[in-house]
């Protein structure tokens, strides 16, 4: 029941007291206060697992007891990577052991098995998780099972932190140890497998290679592709090439991110680069990325036509996030100049929500990017604050607390860090051509905060230029729109970036003429 606590979601995010129900006659117990994530029954009824302060609990519902399973274990379950102002949550479970006799829980890279008993919980994979920086995942290969058999083989997933490549390994639920069955620099992803049968459907895929169907055995050996989709469509055009690059931020946190250099791509020669960002986009590393039209950026399209595209990681400081995307982007950037790669009087910046905040904040705080795009940014966070995303009704005041936004305080209690993190207190320090690009029904970011940057721009005499679609939300739903959106793009960045004929759109203006 969320009932006490639903006048301060607004600025909370949201709580709820648990109970458990006894469907027999109705008799109700409480579990736990004040939850902010939710609850897990096990497969019986007997336990219900949650999450507080950084740990795990398993209540007991025929003693009604609770215990904290995991605290005093050498490793932390909670959220290494945490960078918000709310309390950092766990990283899930594998699923419940048959009987409910255990709980598979995961920290950042390891599993491991928690008894219901009181036993003492015993990691599955041996710590080579977090040895080798490589994250692994129970696959729930039948998903009509409730439990994990008490011997059963387990299919597992990995991840790598550092290398970003993907793969699938095998252990065991009742003994810890675990082998590889595949690892490659490619992404796979599971899909299914087969009834009667140990026989396995995944896809492959990497930047240029589309993601086909493969099947396999128990093993992994007699794996084989059986579908062939868009049949050579990364040859046939431009496609280009993805890799890791690696620097520092200016306070020395190391970064990520992935540049895709164009097809045919001449080492030496600089490039047009188009930086498109939201928090952490290393990960894409191996992902297949469709030509399609709409409100992103399609990398083969700009990679095909010269475009240098890179996606950096941004890591976040509390109270700064708006500092926070420069202090990541702009080392990331001067990488690619000090590397060859970059033409540095041919740099893009681009975002959309969140990331198009960031942009018009860091073009308040850096020169280093000849044009810039705003896809539905905040524009005044003071303003913002107390606006509502109408797509929930819920005010936005919990996501500048709590949230995405990583203020630490309300506006009254950080006044200060809502104007410093507010692009249109700074906007006079704007010297980058700004396209700004905003829906007008948008459900998540009232599209008059691009009002209010845009009038401080042109109130200023930057070079500005402001696109409303209407009728249309925080992405654009029409297709006329996406292709107008993606076309009036590429046409600000050849325009800027290689020195094309500006559409007249830019240069002239279309006559804002009402409804």
């Amino acid at each position: 029941s969320d009932l006490p606590y639903q006048w301060e979601a607004t600025w909370t995010g949201g709580a709820s007291d648990i109970f458990t129900v006894n469907v027999s006659d109705g008799t109700r117990s409480l579990v736990a206060r004040r939850l902010s994530g939710r609850p897990l029954l096990s497969t019986t009824g007997r336990f219900v697992l949650y999450w507080r302060d950084g740990h795990w609990h398993i209540h007991d519902v025929v003693s009604a007891t609770t215990r904290n399973v995991t605290e005093g274990l050498p490793v932390s379950f909670a959220d290494e990577e945490h960078d918000t102002p709310n309390a950092p949550g766990g990283y899930g479970i594998g699923g419940w052991i048959e009987g409910d006799v255990a709980v598979v829980i995961y920290d950042r890279f390891d599993i491991w098995v928690v008894p219901t008993d009181g036993a003492r919980p015993w990691m599955l994979t041996e710590g080579a998780g977090r040895r080798d920086a490589r994250q692994f995942r129970v696959v729930r290969t039948d998903t009509e099972r409730e439990s994990i058999g008490r011997t059963e083989t387990l299919l597992l997933s990995s991840y790598h932190d550092v290398r970003k490549n993907f793969g699938f390994w095998r252990a065991r639920a009742d003994r810890a140890g675990l082998s590889v069955l595949l690892e490659e620099d490619h992404r796979f992803a599971f899909r299914a497998k087969a009834e009667g049968a140990d026989v396995f459907m995944y896809t492959r895929e990497a930047y240029a290679e589309f993601p086909d169907l493969w099947v396999a055995g128990p093993d992994f050996r007699d794996r084989r592709k059986v579908t062939d989709v868009n049949p050579g469509l990364t040859t046939t055009f431009a496609w280009g090439s993805a890799e890791l690059v690696e620097w520092l931020s200016v306070d020395g946190r190391p970064l990520q991110g992935v540049v895709i250099k164009p097809g045919n791509y001449e080492p030496g020669k600089r490039y047009p680069v188009l930086v498109y960002y939201y928090e952490l986009f290393s990960q894409r590393l191996h992902e297949f990325n469709d030509p399609s039209v709409n409100h992103r950026p399609s990398f083969p399209i700009y990679a095909s036509n010269g475009y240098v595209v890179f996606l950096p990681d941004v890591r976040y400081e509390i109270g700064r996030p708006g500092y926070s995307a420069t202090k990541s982007l702009v080392p990331g950037v001067q990488r690619l100049i000090d590397l060859g790669i970059a033409d540095p009087k041919a740099i893009a910046l681009h975002g959309h929500s969140w990331s198009g905040y960031q942009t018009a904040h860091v073009i308040t705080q850096t020169d280093i990017f000849r044009t810039a795009i705003a896809g539905a940014p905040v524009g005044n966070m003071t303003s913002a604050y107390s606006g509502i995303r109408w797509g929930s009704g819920l005010a936005r005041q919990f996501q500048y607390e709590q949230g995405q936004s990583r203020l630490s305080g309300s506006l009254w209690e950080r006044r200060d860090e809502y104007i410093d993190n507010s692009p249109v207190f700074f906007a006079d320090r704007i010297r980058t051509p700004l396209l700004l690009i905003h829906g007008d029904v948008d459900d998540a970011v009232p599209w008059y905060q691009s009002i209010e940057l845009y009038l401080a721009l042109r109130r200023l005499g930057k070079e500005t230029v402001f696109l409303q679609y209407r009728e249309e939300p925080h992405h654009p739903q029409k297709y006329p729109n996406k292709l107008d959106w993606a076309v009036k793009m590429k046409e600000w960045m050849d325009y800027y970036l290689k020195g094309e004929t500006p559409a007249a759109w830019i240069t002239e203006g279309i006559p804002y003429t009402g409804r």
